[in-house]
């Protein structure tokens, strides 16, 4: 016999516990937006007081923190520059600190989905729901740290004369940077949907509508998959960190690098170790903290591709990449053949294999290109010193990584499908016999 319902639980308005249910919704959603904001502002500060930016004048280093989160939640930058009449600064930044993205991915991901942890089914509703509420409350966030994401730089031309001549004719450079609102806002948008929607994903405990349960054998398991491999990365490249920090020391420029773009070149790392490829160059002048192999082949005249022989040239070590790929794509094949229905057929272990490694070398592309330049220019005739220019790009061959995961993914999905043949499968019954007397 069905008991009666109390007076607490006679609608959506209320819950057990007294609260009324949309405000605790909306106190949940803050508090998975606030987490993930103050991650990525504290690991944001972090990274860049480590690369001495706490040392910049005219109380810049809030500004330079704001801005790395909007970088870093996929929002729009705007260089500036003003000298005046005679001259003119000019400066861009393209690249997305990839470490503050990865902390406050998961951490959002980890708050959004803890009330939800002891559910199977949930209704389209009501996580339609969470999700606009969550977004809602990031947007309004991200707002603020964007306005706060703005300063301005005086720039010496290296003559105590030159800049007093400068200053009298009011044309004494400076450089700066914006963020663009509306631009951050739309592309934070898209984030903040993007982390949610993939949250869902990749996490079996995560509820699902009725509709969609019949899709998450075929979706979640490759999607987990290519998680683990992207953390793994990350997880490797912080060991090749601390390594690197003992042995040649420099503790502030490793944890700088740790801090801000680990997963930038760990994942750099994936991509070039599966066969994929990037293009660019670097100039001496900007002084990033590359690795050997990659600031070699960057910094020769004019643009160069970044892929496993240009780098195995410079380092033999480098190849190494192609093993290190085989061992952890094989293993997350496996562990996504694993939480695959027992029954399923090889070939379909492949198929999903390989669009998501395709799907997931395609992001890496995007999310590690680099296209940095400044320098400062009289009367718009070159550069005014040769410390004063600089420029860093890197862009992917997008349509070579799509390639390049869709035939490991193949090879190693039918490998991994393979082998779990052998293992038990989650709500697997094996070797069922009848009970004794």
């Amino acid at each position: 016999m069905s008991q009666p319902r109390g007076p607490a639980a006679t609608g959506p308005e209320s819950s057990s516990h007294g609260v009324p249910a949309v405000l605790r919704g909306w106190v949940e959603a803050l508090g998975a937006a606030v987490a993930g904001l103050v991650t990525m502002v504290v690991t944001a500060a972090l990274g860049l007081w480590a690369a001495g930016a706490a040392d910049l004048p005219a109380g810049g280093f809030p500004s330079v923190v704001a801005a790395a989160v909007v970088a870093a939640a996929g929002g729009s930058l705007h260089a500036t520059g003003d000298a005046g009449i005679i001259a003119e600064a000019h400066a861009a930044v393209d690249a997305v600190p990839l470490s503050v993205t990865l902390a406050g991915t998961l951490v959002t991901a980890a708050v959004f989905l803890r009330p939800l942890r002891h559910r199977a089914v949930a209704p389209a509703g009501e996580l339609l729901g969470r999700i606009a509420r969550t977004a809602v409350c990031w947007l309004v966030l991200l707002w603020l740290i964007a306005l706060a994401a703005r300063h301005d730089f005086t720039v010496s031309v290296g003559n105590d004369l030159a800049d007093r001549i400068g200053a009298l004719l009011g044309s004494t450079p400076t450089v700066g940077f914006r963020a663009d609102v509306p631009a951050t806002l739309g592309y934070g948008l898209l984030w903040v949907l993007a982390v949610l929607v993939l949250a869902f994903l990749v996490s079996r405990g995560a509820p699902l509508s009725a509709r969609l349960l019949r899709f998450q054998d075929a979706v979640r398991p490759p999607a987990h998959a290519m998680l683990l491999t992207l953390l793994v990365y990350a997880g490797l490249g912080l060991l090749v960190g601390i390594a690197e920090l003992i042995a040649r020391g420099e503790p502030a420029r490793t944890l700088a690098v740790i801090l801000l773009g680990l997963p930038n070149l760990a994942w750099l790392a994936l991509g070039i170790g599966t066969g994929g490829a990037w293009t660019g160059h670097v100039d001496k002048a900007l002084g990033l903290p590359l690795p050997h192999a990659l600031e070699e082949v960057l910094r020769h005249r004019g643009t160069h591709t970044v892929d496993l022989g240009s780098l195995g040239a410079e380092d033999g070590r480098v190849r190494l990449l192609v093993a290190v790929a085989a061992v952890v794509l094989l293993g997350a094949a496996f562990a996504a053949a694993v939480r695959a229905p027992a029954r399923t057929p090889l070939w379909r272990h492949a198929l999903e294999m390989a669009v998501a490694l395709a799907l997931t070398l395609l992001v890496v592309g995007l999310l590690t290109r680099v296209d940095a330049r400044y320098g400062l220019s009289l009367i718009g005739v070159g550069d005014l010193g040769g410390d004063l220019g600089g420029a860093v790009t890197l862009q992917p061959q997008l349509w070579r990584l799509v390639g390049v995961g869709a035939a490991w993914g193949l090879v190693t999905g039918f490998a991994g499908g393979l082998a779990a043949r052998r293992v038990r499968h989650p709500g697997e019954i094996r070797d069922a016999r009848p009970p004794g007397p």
